[in-house]
């Protein structure tokens, strides 16, 4: 048969065809009134899907370059930093911060799992100045309770700031970024929105702000300062990602008419999506026998599945590649060969979540060979959670 690529990745993501004919149209001169005004309504745009009045700033950069904006622009050396780490992401805010001369305090969980609240409130200091976090760790697919730290820093009468990497967060969580007190969030466009790499965006809370003109240490492509004053002006501060742009305007439009027009309700639909995707995955592979790596709690921008005993990850991650073209990623760094990742971020469906589950009972069959094994078993165990979700009962189906 013939076999069709298709990304199962938590990043990138799969393209959205209508940002794919925006990129190739986008032959616009920056510093022109046609793109001043795309740019601005990107701006806007992006303040609704990230879900703050604070503004929202683009770099044309991966993520990371907006992660290290963040401790660029809010620390000085010497500053104490909490960095809350569970994974090889948590890693890069520990990496980041002691690059950039922080006196770096850390609270560390196991791959797999999340922080218990006593951890991080006795690891908190008079003078900490800000707390690094994950909303999701996509390296393991744990979910962090950024809820939860928001209002633990503020019940411990804490001013240390809230720096929230939301990169695989944003379009997969339902995150209240003002009303949690989220002072910092980051974004990245090859994510939920649906373009290639090479955007990040990220919104300052007003603390935030008064924190950037304080910090001593070095900056100057990534100072914020010198980019939210460019884009009061429609501009960037130096010669933006066009095509991009314009890519993730043509998205966020898409993402709006999933909610009837309205951004907020299609991020919203967005979230549900993944979180639907998320639970089939996590009902299917568990009715084939495997196990989802870790305790939980699990995040809906990816599912992280432990192999056989005795079988490298590895196996399952080729084996779907060459046989049906389907690409997932293996465990990062220390967790290669550990665990597979499958993703729901972005444009994956109903469709794509039962076509990837049925190639897997495949590989199951074929390659893993696993005891008590039956065909159907895991496309039906998500079938199950898609009817109970989408609000369809069991009776109805065997009736109709």
């Amino acid at each position: 048969m013939i076999r069709k690529t298709r990304l199962f990745t938590p990043g990138p993501t799969p393209l959205l065809p209508a940002a794919q004919f925006a990129m190739a149209a986008a032959d616009i001169h920056h510093r022109t009134a046609e793109f001043r005004a795309l740019y601005e309504r990107v701006l806007g745009q992006l303040k609704t899907f990230v879900g703050t009045k604070n503004d929202v700033l683009l770099l044309a950069s991966s993520g990371t370059g907006a992660m290290e904006a963040a401790v660029s622009n809010l620390t000085s050396p010497g500053d104490r930093v909490l960095v809350l780490t569970a994974g090889k992401f948590g890693e890069r805010w520990e990496a980041l911060a002691k690059a950039f001369g922080c006196a770096v305090d850390v609270v560390s969980a196991p791959y797999g799992e999340t922080f218990a609240a006593e951890q991080i409130k006795a690891a908190l200091k008079a003078e900490t100045k800000a707390v690094f976090v994950q909303a999701t760790e996509s390296s393991t697919a744990v979910r962090h309770d950024v809820a939860g730290i928001a209002k633990l820093l503020k019940s411990a009468g804490s001013e240390a700031l809230l720096v929230v990497d939301a990169i695989t967060g944003l379009g997969t969580t339902k995150l209240d970024v003002d009303g949690w007190g989220v002072d910092v969030i980051i974004g990245g466009s090859q994510k939920a929105v649906m373009i290639p790499p090479g955007l990040a965006y990220l919104s300052l809370s007003d603390r935030a702000w008064k924190a950037a003109e304080t910090s001593k240490n070095p900056r100057y492509y990534f100072d914020l300062r010198k980019e939210r004053k460019n884009a009061q002006k429609g501009e960037s501060s130096y010669t933006p990602a066009v095509a991009l742009i314009a890519a993730l305007g043509a998205s966020l439009d898409w993402i709006a008419a999933q909610g009837g027009g309205d951004l907020a309700a299609g991020r919203d639909a967005l979230v549900e999506n993944a979180e639907t995707c998320a639970a089939m995955t996590r009902a299917a592979v568990q009715a084939l026998g495997l196990r989802l790596f870790g305790p939980g709690p699990y995040a809906a921008a990816a599912t992280a599945v432990l192999p056989p005993e005795g079988v490298d990850s590895g196996v399952v991650v080729k084996e779907l590649k060459s046989r049906f073209a389907a690409i997932v990623t293996n465990g990062q760094g220390d967790m290669k060969g550990k665990l597979f990742r499958i993703a729901h971020i972005g444009l994956f469906d109903y469709m794509d979540t039962i076509g990837i589950l049925g190639a897997l009972e495949q590989v199951a069959a074929v390659r893993l060979k696993l005891p008590g094994f039956a065909w159907g078993k895991a496309v039906a165990a998500a079938q199950q959670v898609y009817a109970e979700r989408t609000g369809v009962q069991t009776a109805e189906l065997v009736h109709a």
